[in-house]
């Protein structure tokens, strides 16, 4: 009777302990992000993707994590939002403007779902915008621009007119124009973020005009920019990526983002409840949070004078301290 009530026990206790690692098993969070262009694009989805794989490892014990590609089209959105929803994912990141309208309206029919949009103004108890200041890291840009331009005329691409692209085209001209009042800048909005093809053109008629060095906003446009530097051998400045890799020779320095922080930061407040009792709900990566830093200049180092590399680490450091202090650009406009 001894020996049968042992081998009870150690089963109670083995079952137990199988409960237990299901029941951890299926506490794990299902996580999706949806993006609109390509993982590996070198720009503002490979940011994302690369963060969230650095997420997805660190938390393992935390979340499961899947990824759809190439939903670009406001049309596609709604349906891939439904799709995760419906299969009771507990939080879904949208990762663009265009996913706003959509997000919204699908996070209305599921209230119990963290909908995360990522760049973007709408909010819902159940929702929240994650957002990069990039009027800072423009700042930066504009400085680095004004101080290595020749000829005293600088440029500016993006795709379309809107939150943080029109924040850091702001940003960029103000900067410039803290370092050279009667600078130069030529600016252009594609409208369409992967029109790589007349981001090139824009970018090819700003140096055939005397501009000297181009910074861009990201996305297809972005390799349109730095395809034309690379055919006309001059400057150009990256975006979301360190994008030196591409152009070599041509990509002086970038502001790259860093969102794995303030992803952690959503998942722990779902987590602990907090998602869910705050709206409007907003996550900033910024360059006091470390989520924004610059690129190296590489072999182009000797490129840069010393006065200039320690100028843009000097505003760096005053961004980061928070001595430099953006005007309301949104607001203004």
């Amino acid at each position: 009777m001894k020996k049968i009530v042992k081998v009870l026990f150690v089963l109670l206790v083995l079952s137990l302990l199988v409960a237990t690692t299901v029941s951890a098993a299926d506490e794990k969070l299902k996580v999706a992000l949806i993006l609109p262009g390509q993982a590996d694009d070198m720009s503002f989805n490979q940011a994302m993707y690369d963060a969230m794989m650095q997420v997805a490892d660190e938390y393992a014990d935390k979340i499961e994590v899947t990824v759809v590609e190439k939903v670009y089209e406001v049309a596609d959105i709604e349906p891939a939002l439904m799709d995760f929803a419906s299969q009771n994912y507990d939080i879904i990141f949208g990762h663009g403007f265009q996913f706003q309208e959509p997000l919204i309206a699908v996070a209305e029919m599921f209230p119990e779902t963290a909908f995360c949009l990522g760049t973007g103004y709408l909010t819902l108890p159940n929702t929240a915008v994650y957002d990069v200041e990039l009027d800072t890291g423009g700042y930066l840009m504009g400085v680095l621009a004004a101080l290595m331009s020749e000829t005293g005329k600088i440029g500016v691409v993006g795709g379309a007119d809107v939150s943080e692209i029109f924040r850091g085209h702001e940003g960029y001209k103000y900067g410039a124009k803290s370092v050279n009042p009667d600078i130069v800048i030529e600016e252009v909005y594609t409208g369409d973020w992967n029109d790589s093809a007349g981001a090139k053109e824009a970018a090819i008629s700003m140096y055939d005009d005397g501009v000297d060095i181009i910074w861009h906003s990201g996305d297809g446009i972005g390799l349109g920019v730095l395809e034309a530097a690379k055919e006309k051998g001059k400057f150009a400045l990256g975006n979301v990526a360190d994008q030196h890799s591409l152009a070599p020779d041509n990509v002086l320095s970038g502001v790259v983002y860093q969102w794995a922080p303030i992803i952690k930061n959503i998942i722990d407040d779902v987590i602990s409840g907090a998602f869910f009792k705050t709206d409007p709900l907003f996550y900033w990566i910024n360059i006091p949070n470390d989520g924004l830093t610059y690129a190296s200049y590489y072999e182009l180092s000797d490129k840069v004078p010393a006065e200039v590399q320690a100028q843009v680490e000097q505003t760096f450091k005053d961004l980061k301290d928070k001595k430099i202090v953006m005007p309301d650009f949104e607001a203004a406009k």
